[in-house]
Formats: C-alpha cells, structure tokens, sequence
C-alpha cells in the first residue's frame, strides 16, 4: 500500500487549485499555498517549473503516486505506440482504484484505495485487495455484498459533485461496473486542467 506522505487538501493549496473539485477544499477560501511564507510564493513559474507543477499535479490527482509508481507507469507508455500523454491518461486510468473512484463507489480516490486494500472490491468476480491492478476493457468491478450498505459508499453515491464518465458502464442498484474503453484525455472529467503533455516534456529532458 502507498503510503500517503502529504494530507490531501495539502496537494490542493500547493498547487493553488481545487483538483478534485471537492467544495471541501480549502482552495474555494484560500488560494495560496499552505505554510508560513504561503501567500508570498507567487514568483513566474520557468519552464522547468512549469513542466514539475503539472506532473506533481497529475500524480496527485490519482492518490499521490509515489515518484517510482508513476514513473513506472510513464515509461511503460513511452514504449506504447501512439502518443505518450494519452497513453499515459489511459494507464492512470486503468488502475483500479481510479475505476472505483470514477464509478462513485467512494467519495475520493484516498478512499479508493483504502476500500480495495480492505477486500471490499472483486474483479470479475474475484476479489481484488491492490488498487494497482489493471483492469482490461470488458472487466466487470463489483462492491462486495457485505460491503454495499457501507456509510462510504452510500455517501459516495449520492455525490452530485461528479458524473461517472462515459467509458464506464455502472449500475448503482447491482454496485457494478464494466470498463468499457479506455479512455483518451478529452474523455476523462477532470475538473482542472491536466497537461500530460508537459509530464511528457519533464521526462524527456
């Protein structure tokens, strides 16, 4: 399990934006940065800085990735045929606490990867305890039974916050989902912008 070296709402201040699109975030009433000297960092970003800002964003996005997981996850996409950045959107988005997390079966990706880790999720029928794992076009995820009248999932439901995308097939009643596709970037509902382009350019220096 990833251990999660910075609160989350941290991510969200550092990077002066509300990246989950929570109206818990403390972005929505401050908008500079957490710490003493917070409000002061407001300096022009270099195109090196540029560049790290939107790859520090990204891999937060998805559970504050550690530097060694997702730069596994980039250079596998550099040997994909097509274009890394996508490639890289469409790996990130085949691990399988961001399809819970997608599929409102929890209310933030911390807490997906929490449920998965508990045993609460199964992979065509089979449960699934590492929110690592890559599911594949035509795999069907499920809420455990036991595990379906659970405050977090009930909550997670009822989101109005966030849609489940079109690439997913869910059923709420049954707490299913099918990965239909894999996405490509203008597919996935990030409520910022997310620059895969720019990760791209920050490897390739």
């Amino acid at each position: 399990m990833t251990k999660r070296t910075a609160a989350k709402y941290k991510i969200d201040r550092r990077m002066g934006e509300n990246i989950w699109g929570r109206a818990k975030s403390p972005v929505n009433k401050r908008e500079y940065g957490p710490g003493q000297h917070g409000q002061r960092r407001k300096n022009k970003l270099s195109d090196f800085g540029t560049q790290l800002r939107a790859k520090q964003k990204l891999k937060g996005y998805y559970g504050d990735l550690t530097e060694k997981q997702f730069r596994r996850i980039y250079a596998e996409a550099v040997r994909l045929r097509g274009d890394t950045g996508e490639m890289l959107i469409g790996l990130l988005e085949r691990r399988l606490d961001a399809v819970v997390y997608r599929a409102k079966f929890v209310p933030t990706i911390f807490a997906s990867r929490q449920f998965i880790n508990h045993g609460h999720v199964t992979v065509n029928g089979k449960r699934v305890n590492i929110a690592s794992y890559r599911v594949k076009e035509g795999d069907v995820i499920a809420v455990r039974d036991r595990s379906r009248q659970l405050a977090i999932v009930l909550e997670a439901v009822g989101l109005a916050e966030r849609d489940v995308p079109d690439y997913l097939d869910v059923d709420h009643n049954k707490m299913t989902a099918t990965f239909v596709r894999t996405p490509a970037l203008g597919d996935v509902p990030y409520p910022v912008v997310m620059e895969p382009n720019l990760v791209v350019e920050f490897y390739s220096r």
